[in-house]
């Protein structure tokens, strides 16, 4: 096993790796849209067609070629979206609805609000070829590839999906997922299991199927044979705890043992001591998240999400920081919960804000056991020091959710 201690980037690269050689052997299923939401793409999807497939009118109004010059002789017929439109003379123009298709002579549409209609003829503002016009191939052209095989699709990708003329779309079945919590203390009813149902809820909303499978104890045996029961009846295993290098954190050395440990230990903070193994002779992946349950967060969502949604990036909004904010020990993204109060962004957990775990330097040991630092907006990730008055760039929690 590793014990090189990896950067982001290094471990989301060696998940999406893995991701890829597992989707490869995942078997496909074919789904209707309405049931695409957080589902993996099997294959990819070409255009076959120009879309629109004939030029639209996006105003009522008039259509004609605005090459031509005023005053157009106005034809007494109307095209309304269900129309197949008649053929324009040069000179001519005729009236024209929203969606509706243009003849094909014309090339642009006088909005009515501009137009002049006087003895059958009209007049109007000038207007240039394409005005008001939703321009044939404009959108898509054939032949364009719009989706690629690994990528997981939302609900707005129904709407292409359907304009292409889909009506479903072959995806990677889900992983089962087993969830199974380490600890005695947890095992034993001692202390609440609060990360299981916080991955159970990130697992589904990335489109897959968590089982919670229970708990174990911190004993070596009953920890290694678990996970490898659980292995036999999973695509993946996913562990909470016992996953740093103390005494009874064995979850790590289990994993060793039954597979291949691709990493141990992530240079993140809260949340290091991550761990991903895959698990050939059980046909499974074991993912080992810490057990400090905002660290878990922290982890799971900035690491393991590549793996499971296939997706590293993170949008961010600016603030401006209100505090000072010290990072401690260097060699490390510090991932920092924030509140936002317009453009303002307060560090949850500094002496200044509701949540006082700390003074000035960031201590994400105990700021990942406070739960209520589950209550910030959205986090910032930083190597160094930050001074009050900084723009700091801010991840929503619902970019990475």
């Amino acid at each position: 096993m590793t014990r090189e201690m990896v950067w982001r980037a290094a471990a989301t690269d060696r998940l999406l790796e893995l991701r890829e050689a597992i989707l490869a052997e995942q078997p496909t299923e074919t789904i209707a849209l309405a049931d695409v939401a957080g589902r993996t793409l099997a294959t990819d999807l070409v255009a076959e067609r120009n879309l629109p497939p004939v030029s639209r009118s996006t105003m009522d109004g008039y259509a004609f070629d605005a090459t031509d010059d005023y005053p157009l002789v106005l034809r007494d017929e109307e095209v309304f979206p269900e129309d197949e439109p008649p053929a324009l003379a040069s000179g001519e123009a005729i009236r024209i609805f929203t969606g509706a298709p243009l003849p094909p002579e014309a090339n642009a549409v006088l909005k009515q609000e501009q137009a002049v209609v006087e003895d059958g003829r009209l007049r109007g503002d000038p207007i240039a070829p394409g005005t008001y016009s939703y321009e044939r191939g404009s959108n898509v052209s054939a032949g364009e590839r719009l989706f690629e095989m690994g990528e997981r699709l939302t609900p707005k990708d129904t709407l292409l999906l359907g304009d292409l003329g889909y009506d479903a779309v072959e995806v990677h079945e889900r992983f089962d997922a087993a969830l199974l919590a380490t600890g005695t203390e947890i095992h034993e009813g001692r202390q609440r299991d609060l990360d299981s149902p916080m991955l159970a809820s990130l697992l589904q909303s990335w489109g897959h199927e968590p089982t919670h499978e229970g708990t174990v104890p911190d004993e070596y045996r009953r920890v290694r044979d678990r996970i490898a029961d659980l292995a036999d009846d999973y695509d993946v295993v996913v562990t909470t705890g016992g996953t740093s290098v103390g005494d009874k954190d064995h979850v790590v050395r289990a994993l060793e043992e039954l597979g291949e440990v691709l990493f141990h230990r992530v240079r993140i903070r809260p949340g290091k001591p991550l761990a991903v193994a895959r698990l050939p002779d059980h046909g499974a992946v074991a993912v080992a998240i810490p057990g400090k349950p905002v660290g878990a967060h922290a982890v799971t969502t900035l690491v393991a999400r590549s793996f499971f949604a296939g997706e590293t990036a993170l949008p961010t909004v600016s603030a401006t920081l209100t505090t000072d904010v010290g990072i401690g020990v260097s060699g490390f993204e510090y991932v920092v919960p924030v509140l936002l109060d317009g453009d303002e962004a307060t560090p949850l957990g500094h002496a200044e804000s509701p949540l006082s775990v700390y003074d000035e330097t960031f201590d994400p040991s105990v700021l990942s056991s406070s739960t209520r630092a589950s209550r910030a907006d959205g986090f910032l990730v930083t190597e160094n020091d930050r001074t009050a008055g900084d723009s700091v760039a801010v991840v929503p929690y619902t970019v990475v959710e």
